[in-house]
This record gives structure tokens, C-alpha cells and sequence, in this order.
């Protein structure tokens, strides 16, 4: 079954000291489109997320967050910057010796300056991170392909739904078409009837009048655009039901589709089958937003 490009997966995995947390938010995109927001001691990890996304989504633009917690006795390192404690140290004793101030000085007072200390991340074991990366991932994953597929599962309903609609129509229209003519030939008869009386059978004759009748059905013939029709609408209800990135294949289909229903309406010299285009274009239209949403 097709998917829809809008969904939303979680995913969390952890081990004694660590834990990871994946949320991808997905909406409409004519590519594939990933951004990944995670912290930047795990960035050599990034290409490993696309390349797991990229095997679960053809289309859609992806919000990815990470959000990575590490409670180990490893995960920060407290440094001191020796060239800035020895300028301190320098400068307090210079001041100590030149204002006769008693010397207090230790380390714990220096370490109250600014940028004496300096917190870093520790080193990350990236195998280890790597796999309960891929976990959570895959996680959330599988909750936002489930998501996507159920409401392609609801969009392709409604798809077929409007399809068999403009086939029933389209059934109607093509019973209509005789009736066309027949009504042209009945309405041509009766203005040359009113126009010329009792010489109308002398003045116009019959090959004039079957002549004239078969321009008009020639120029109103829309066989083969009810014709390409049906087998457009045919394979739209087909491929909106197949698994994998069909949204591509369908929105041409429906601009096909859209072609044929405004020819007819072109040609169609007939109140009924103008009245049945406009109500089918507004149909198309509805699909064509529908399909839009399909990956």
C-alpha cells in the first residue's frame, strides 16, 4: 500500500550509562529531504543516520532530532589552562609584594577566575554509541513508516473512491454521446423546418442535412478521449494501491486525466456533459491534492 509523506516516529534506547533519544517528523517534499539536528560529539555518526533513513523513505522532508545523554564518569573532562594560572599567580604576587598585602595565595582562589577551568566533553566510545544509535533509529523509524503507511492507507481509500466516481461518470458520458447528435439533428430540423416552411424539403436536401449533422458529430466525437480516460482512471485505482514511492507516477496520471476531462469539455456541445465536466475537474482537483501527499 502507498504511504503518505506526513508522519512522526520515537525511538529511545539506553544502556547503564547512556541514552539516546530519535524523533523524525516527516511533510510533504517532491525529494528526499533530511536534516539531522544531533550534538557534535557524535556528528562522525551522521552519514550511518542518513544512509538508515534513506533505505526507509523515498520522498518527504525529515526532521531529525538526537538527543544524547551520558551519565558515566567519562563523559567530562575539567582542564586547566597552566599559561593563564601562571599569569594570575604572577600577577597576584607582584600585587601581594607591592601593596604589602599578605599573601593568601592557592590554587582554589585562582580557580575562581574566569576561564581558568574548562569543562570538555570526555571521549565517546562511538561503537558503543554507534549501536544503541542504530536502535533507537530504527525505533523511530518503524513508528514513522507505520504512520505513513496508515494514512497512505486512508488517502489511497479516498483515491479510489473518487476514481470509481469519474468512472461513473465517465460510463455516463460516453451513453450520452449518441443522444448528442440525435438531439443536434432533431434541433437542425425543426430551425430549417421554421425558417422555410413548406420548401424546406426542396431547398435543403437530405445528403445536405446528413452532411451537416455528421461535421457536427465529428467535431463533438470524444471516443478516444473517453477512451484513454477510462484507461487512466484504470491505472490510477491500480498503482495507488502498490507498495513503494508511487506519488510521482500517480500526479502524472492525474495531469493525464485533467487533459482528457478539459478536451471533452472542449468538444462536448452539450449543457448535460458541461455540467458533468465541471463536477469532474472539481473531483480531479481532489485527488490531485490527495496524491500529492503520497510518497
Amino acid at each position: 500500500m502507498s504511504a503518505s509523506m506526513t508522519g512522526y516516529g520515537r525511538g529511545e534506547a539506553a544502556d547503564t550509562e547512556r541514552r539516546l533519544i530519535v524523533e523524525i517528523r516527516s511533510v510533504n517534499n517532491r525529494y528526499c529531504d533530511i536534516q539531522i539536528r544531533m550534538p557534535r560529539i557524535l556528528a562522525a555518526l551522521e552519514n550511518r543516520v542518513r544512509e538508515m533513513v534513506s533505505a526507509r523513505v523515498a520522498r518527504g522532508k525529515l526532521d531529525l532530532f538526537v538527543n544524547y545523554e551520558d551519565r558515566s564518569a567519562q563523559s567530562s573532562q575539567v582542564r586547566y589552562d597552566a599559561g593563564l594560572v601562571h599569569a594570575y599567580a604572577s600577577a597576584l604576587r607582584a600585587m601581594a609584594s607591592q601593596e604589602n598585602i599578605p599573601d593568601g595565595l592557592n590554587a582554589g582562589l585562582i580557580a575562581r577566575f574566569n576561564d581558568v577551568l574548562q569543562v570538555e566533553p570526555g571521549v565517546v566510545p562511538l561503537d558503543e554509541i554507534q549501536f544503541l544509535l542504530e536502535a533507537a533509529l530504527t525505533q523511530a523509524l518503524d513508528g514513522l513508516c507505520q504512520m505513513r503507511s496508515l494514512e497512505g492507507g486512508r488517502l489511497a481509500d479516498d483515491i479510489c473512491q473518487r476514481a470509481q466516481l469519474l468512472e461513473t461518470m465517465r460510463q455516463a458520458a460516453a451513453i450520452r454521446v449518441p443522444q448528442v447528435v440525435t438531439a443536434y439533428r432533431q434541433r437542425l430540423t425543426d430551425r430549417i423546418q421554421d425558417l422555410l416552411g413548406d420548401q424546406a424539403s426542396n431547398l435543403v436536401s437530405e445528403e445536405r442535412l446528413a452532411a451537416e449533422i455528421a461535421m457536427f458529430a465529428d467535431k463533438c466525437a470524444i471516443d478516444e478521449e473517453l477512451v484513454r480516460l477510462q484507461s487512466h482512471l484504470r491505472q490510477l485505482q491500480e498503482g495507488v494501491v502498490l507498495d513503494g514511492p508511487v506519488g510521482k507516477k500517480l500526479d502524472f496520471l492525474v495531469q493525464e486525466i485533467n487533459r482528457e476531462i478539459n478536451t471533452i469539455g472542449s468538444k462536448a456541445n452539450d449543457l448535460n456533459l458541461v455540467q458533468d465536466v465541471v463536477t469532474m475537474k472539481s473531483e480531479v482537483e481532489k485527488i490531485r491534492e490527495q496524491v500529492q501527499n503520497l510518497e
